[in-house]
């Protein structure tokens, strides 16, 4: 065990104290030896980094050093028995609590610690990759292996290709390059999400007027004189995060606040300070593009798309392409629409407001009329309550188990037959130090291990939802509700997996694939048998009219054209940055509105930018595969027609989507794996009709 060195101890310090072990070191006392947040400090990262990484050097030596022939089991799964199960998991143990951590619960000096280790880690990670002894010993398995089964056979792939696409087949200059591009590229993404997240929080609007308020709903202005009382101010607060700027842009009357919220939110990181993104976008496309050709492709996309469904650029273009002829026709007549009752001035910061009054003349229909029935905590019986029909599984909370910020709560997870199933954390609302959007994550993977424990998953899911107020409990919007529901789906991915290795587990799948599970819960959201389960009118009681839900169902398909064109606009400009096969050198706004013309039927603004706050792309690993979402809603649709066709809740089809998707992780291709749900390919059909495009 390591201790802290003394020298660096207060000479007051007891001695208990200055013999207090480092977290990451022992094993944890915890329920379902869950992560011991409380005990955790700041300073127990560096050390626990360090160590993992000697730990895994130390792995490396034993399995190079190894005179037998190289084998899959003393290669690929190597263990050694003098050492305990989980001793050379830590450096992924750390990394997993760490990386969540700088997304959900952030500060300077964490801030400070990721710029310091992500050089540190970047070049462990190319010692591991680059190392030709070890590679030599996958290449002879790969080569001369006995029968294996197709999970193992998947692993060996995986691991074979993960070394050649890392530069195991290039010469020492080629690897010194890679591991040159891949630390700058390392260091420049996290600069990126650091200054993201410092703009983001940096803007505010202060608002004392209350004549300013007018036309916003209740719960929006009780939110905002909650956000100015925590920052001791008077009056109100609004601020860029979703749950404040999305109400003012729908329902303010006041343009000129309205177009100033707007450009704040949609020019943050241009401008001329430390936080600038733009320079840090052209480098990161022009390093993918280095890394790339490098290892003897065309373009980044090239490199990206061999583990992708999609397989080449011309198939990502297609689909893309075949979705602007089928929804553009659609989103013209959606935006003159809006120019009727807006006037041709229309503005972007416009288009929120004159949306919301459209649908209230077409329908009659808008969030806030069903946010008093969307309670959050009657949301989250409605959500557990659909796992519990669709899959058996129950949710019980569990004060228990340590969490890292006291929003945050801890639920255990109990299977059909009553057996563990996995410990499920949900951290609803914003606040200083979390990124904005919402996000599934993992502080433990499910594998079996040699003794055939199955060790089961650590989900978390991330969100930034309305929070609650004095006055009011957290009401939702159906976006929101919409936005649970998918982040849910990832977490039933990961929960649900039942695989032999951590590496092919849970969402660990391709990732125009890992966003079906997602994208198909959310087509519970506006289904009336699972509405009537939880919408309950949070202080009558009453259910959620009749009338209402017809209400729903009658607008789902508002302004849906548009929304498609929006998403295509990004796959566009992710493609775009990423099949450049010359250096990029461009000016990023002027470059952003080029590519993205084909799908873009609004005025264009000189001063906005979404790259530099594009993070799926620029920080996020969407980089060439944005498309996905898209990609992955043809899938959904696709899959939910069987269930609308079995019926939604039937069982028996729930757990052949259960068994044959959730459950498999990455051990087969997707396709493979989809084809054994449903029964032949899906077709982009579905979709169209869901949308009401093609009937």
């Amino acid at each position: 065990m390591h201790y802290y060195n003394h020298e660096f101890m207060n000479e007051n310090h007891t001695e208990q104290q200055e013999k207090r072990l480092n977290p990451f070191f022992i094993d944890w006392d915890t329920p379902h030896r869950t992560v011991p947040f409380h005990l955790i400090r700041t300073e127990d990262y560096e050390e626990a980094f360090l160590e993992g990484i000697r730990r895994d050097n130390e792995e490396i030596d034993l399995i190079t050093g190894n005179p037998d022939e190289p084998t899959f089991d003393n290669t690929l799964i190597f263990h050694d028995e003098t050492k305990g199960e989980h001793y050379y998991d830590l450096l992924d143990r750390v990394s997993n609590v760490f990386s969540c951590m700088m997304s959900a619960e952030t500060n300077d000096d964490l801030e400070a610690l990721a710029q310091k280790m992500s050089p540190i880690l970047t070049q462990h990670a190319n010692d591991v990759s680059l190392n030709p002894k070890l590679f030599q010993r996958i290449k002879y398995v790969y080569e001369h292996h006995r029968e294996l089964t197709a999970e193992e056979q998947m692993l060996l792939q995986n691991s074979y290709d993960g070394f050649v696409r890392s530069g195991a087949l290039l010469d020492n200059a080629g690897k010194d390059k890679l591991r040159q591009l891949t630390e700058q590229a390392g260091l420049l993404t996290l600069q990126f999400s650091q200054n993201l997240l410092k703009e983001m929080k940096a803007f505010t609007l202060h608002i004392t007027d209350e004549a300013d308020l007018d036309g916003l709903p209740q719960t929006a202005i009780d939110a905002a004189a909650q956000t100015a009382k925590e920052h001791n101010l008077e009056g109100w607060l609004f601020t860029l995060d979703a749950p404040s700027y999305s109400p003012f842009m729908t329902y303010s009357t006041r343009r000129e606040l309205r177009r100033k919220l707007y450009m704040a939110r949609n020019s943050v990181c241009i401008h001329d300070n430390a936080e600038n993104n733009l320079d840090i976008c052209r480098q990161l496309v022009n390093l993918r593009r280095e890394m790339a050709q490098l290892l003897g492709f065309e373009t980044y996309a090239d490199y990206v798309l061999v583990h992708r469904m999609a397989s080449t650029t011309s198939n990502v273009y297609k689909l893309l392409y075949d979705l602007i002829d089928a929804y553009k026709p659609t989103a013209l007549k959606e935006w003159e629409e809006l120019k009727a009752i807006a006037g041709d001035d229309l503005q972007p910061w416009d288009t929120a407001f004159y949306s919301h009054k459209l649908k209230m003349e077409k329908f009659n229909i808008d969030a806030e009329m069903l946010r008093p029935y969307f309670q959050l905590d009657k949301v989250i019986e409605g959500v557990f309550g659909l796992a519990n029909r669709l899959y058996g599984i129950t949710f019980k909370e569990n004060k228990d188990i340590p969490v890292y910020h006291p929003d945050v709560k801890a639920y255990e997870v109990t299977d059909r037959d009553g057996s563990y199933l996995a410990v499920f954390y949900a951290d609803f609302h914003p606040r200083k130090g979390k990124q904005g959007g919402a996000w599934m994550t993992e502080f433990q993977g499910q594998w079996i291990d040699r003794k055939g424990n199955n060790i089961r998953p650590h989900v978390s899911v991330v969100m930034n939802l309305t929070k609650p107020t004095a006055d009011r409990p957290a009401l939702l919007t159906l976006g929101e509700v919409e936005t649970f529901l998918h982040e849910f789906g990832h977490s039933l991915h990961g929960m649900f997996a039942n695989t032999r290795f951590e590496s092919l587990s849970g969402t660990n799948v391709w990732w125009d694939f890992v966003e079906l599970p997602s994208q198909f819960m959310e087509n519970f959201a506006i289904e009336r048998d699972f509405l009537r389960t939880f919408a309950f009118h949070y202080e009558t009681g009453e259910p959620l009219p009749d009338e209402l839900i017809d209400r729903i169902l009658s607008s789902r398909n508002f302004m849906v054209a548009t929304a498609c064109l929006r998403q295509v606009s990004f796959g566009l400009l992710d493609m775009a940055y990423y099949t450049k096969k010359e250096p990029f050198t461009d000016n990023v706004q002027t470059f952003e509105k080029e590519a993205w013309k084909p799908a873009i039927i609004t005025p264009q603004l000189p001063d906005t930018c979404m790259t530099v706050q594009f993070s799926h792309i620029m920080a996020g690993g969407y980089a060439a595969g944005y498309y996905s979402y898209k990609w992955a809603e043809v899938l959904d649709a696709d899959a939910f027609a069987v269930f609308k066709h079995e019926g939604i809740f039937n069982p028996a089809t729930a757990q052949r989507f259960r068994d044959c998707i959730l459950s498999r992780g990455g051990t087969e291709h997707p396709m493979t794996l989809y084809k054994r749900f449903k029964g032949a390919e899906p077709t982009i059909d579905a979709l169209l009709e869901r949308n009401g495009i093609k009937r």
